[in-house]
């Protein structure tokens, strides 16, 4: 089975949106990872329904498939960094951050997305564990009401240094949410060659019966740094065979945000590095 390829906005954040897109659409891609920020589609602007809806459009006219992502760094609280989050103290902090992802999951079905993406967010100082895990069970709980109601899953994503790290974490957020249907996994595929036991083919094939999104770049064990692809450890033809094998049918979304300076090369060189990993596997 052919994997679908997409590119990360967070990685083209110096374009405007619109370019962006087709410039994506020229290289081949075949959808997008839409971050939702302040400089492509803001999910606080007052307009932001009217955008959505053109977005919408230009998208199709692309042909363009697209999974809507939370992990914009300053879109809620300009002063911190991923903040607020699902985790604070303060109960009207959560409540801005599951208000986002409120709207994401609005966003999500005017787009016709695959998913929405989230992740739980760092454990403050002084939490304790058992605290932390219920406060985001609590603030996730009307997320995924909503995600059943629009028929959009929620993919959340473990992420190196958050209360939800690993596979097995996610797989205790399911448990303590009672396994609902909306709820499934986005897999970094680097995130597993820098911290999972297995092999990043091994866990993709365990993630398989909830992985409802999956980004991709490189990295190195034991140190969470983006990386081209080809530039860290991962075995790619592998990996990507263990994603077509489940036969996930979502986006494989290249996630490089910290490369936004030279987002045009990097996009231009990534589709034909996965393709090539692809077609060695056969």
């Amino acid at each position: 089975m052919s994997l679908s390829f997409g590119y990360g906005t967070n990685g083209l954040a110096d374009l405007r949106l619109d370019d962006a897109l087709a410039l994506l659409a020229d290289l081949g891609y075949d959808g997008v990872g839409l971050t939702l920020d302040h400089m492509h589609l803001d999910p606080l602007a007052p307009d932001c329904a009217r955008r959505t809806s053109a977005i919408a459009r230009r998208l199709s006219a692309l042909g363009l498939t697209v999974t809507v992502e939370t992990g914009a760094r300053y879109v809620l609280d300009p002063r911190r960094k991923h903040g607020p989050s699902l985790l604070d103290a303060d109960p009207d902090d959560r409540a801005r951050r599951t208000d986002l992802l409120l709207r994401a999951v609005r966003i999500a079905a005017d787009l016709g997305a695959h998913a929405v993406h989230c992740f739980s967010g760092v454990t403050p100082a002084g939490t304790d564990e058992d605290t932390a895990w219920k406060r985001l069970a609590e603030a996730l709980a009307p997320v995924l009401d909503a995600a059943g109601a629009a028929g959009v899953p929620l993919a959340v994503e473990p992420e190196p240094g958050h209360l939800l790290a690993t596979l097995d974490d996610f797989h205790r957020l399911r448990r303590a949410l009672g396994d609902p249907e909306p709820l499934g996994l986005t897999l970094d595929i680097g995130h597993c060659q820098c911290l999972e036991p297995l092999p990043p083919a091994d866990c993709v094939r365990a993630a398989a019966p909830w992985l409802r999104h999956v980004q991709i770049e490189d990295m190195r064990r034991g140190v969470h740094e983006h990386l081209p692809l080809g530039d860290g450890e991962i075995d790619f033809p592998p990996v990507l065979a263990a994603l077509a094998g489940t036969g996930y049918q979502g986006l494989t979304v290249v996630e490089l945000p910290r490369h936004s300076h030279a987002g045009p090369h990097f996009a231009a060189l990534s589709l034909p590095f996965l393709r090539h990993a692809q077609e060695s596997t056969t």
